[in-house]
């Protein structure tokens, strides 16, 4: 008898790889505070597009603010594209009508608009930390009247190493 090998069964799925590039894209944000990544999948579990939490293409990381208090013009606030938007931004492929997308942070209100707008059917998120704050209910409620399915991604504590 043939000596038969047999797959690995300890490989990741689907929803840890994309969050693990959510997270990896993460990194490259500048933001001293929170950053943040998206990953935006088809429905054939195709990566089409990432982004991260930054400024727009063109405006220096180090002409702008990045405090979080004081002046409204004095914060990052006014200036910073969020990973969510700029995924969407960063796709040149058509439509993301029925994709997935997959974020290391809820989206706020003004994300979950352009989500649903998209056409992005799905939300995967690791964390809420900003849960019952008006821009958290706002997303959901905006969400959940478009249709759009959310849900959190539920970590298997496995640890993920990359050496570069």
């Amino acid at each position: 008898m043939e000596n038969i090998k047999l797959k690995r069964n300890d490989y990741i799925s689907w929803d840890e790889y994309f969050m693990g590039v959510a997270y990896l894209a993460s990194f490259r944000s500048k933001d001293p505070n929170s950053q943040v990544g998206a990953c935006i999948v088809s429905q054939d579990n195709k990566i089409l597009s990432m982004g991260y939490n930054g400024f727009p293409r063109g405006c220096s990381d180090d002409d702008f603010p990045w405090a979080r208090e004081g002046d409204a013009l004095e914060t990052k606030y006014a200036y910073v594209t969020h990973s969510e938007l700029n995924a969407i931004l960063n796709y040149r492929g058509g439509s993301l009508e029925g994709c997935k997308i997959f974020v290391t942070l809820f989206p706020c209100n003004e994300c979950a608009k352009a989500i649903i707008q998209s056409g992005i059917k799905t939300v995967v998120y690791a964390s809420n930390k900003y849960d019952g704050t008006p821009s958290v209910e706002a997303s959901k409620r905006l969400m959940n009247a478009a249709g759009v399915r959310y849900y959190q991604y539920q970590t298997t504590g496995r640890k993920i190493e990359i050496y570069v």
